[in-house]
């Protein structure tokens, strides 16, 4: 990662109240879909499901960009 978790959280915590519990997605660098094989991309429709046992679940369906 480009900044350490300490750095994130501070800077995020500067615009917006976290609670415990709170999830902080980060993402992954541009390009790693093309590094797979066969390459891969998200594509407007589709949908993540990401999920931490006894804490819940999330949820997000990706539009295309300007949608």
């Amino acid at each position: 990662m480009i900044f350490s978790v300490p750095a994130m959280v501070a800077e995020l915590s500067r615009n917006v109240t976290l609670y415990p519990g709170d999830v902080i997605f980060t993402g992954t660098p541009a390009g790693v879909g093309m590094g797979r094989d066969p390459q891969r991309y998200l594509r407007a429709g589709e949908r993540l499901d990401s999920w931490i046992e006894g804490i819940g679940e999330l949820h997000q369906r990706f539009v295309a960009a300007g949608a």
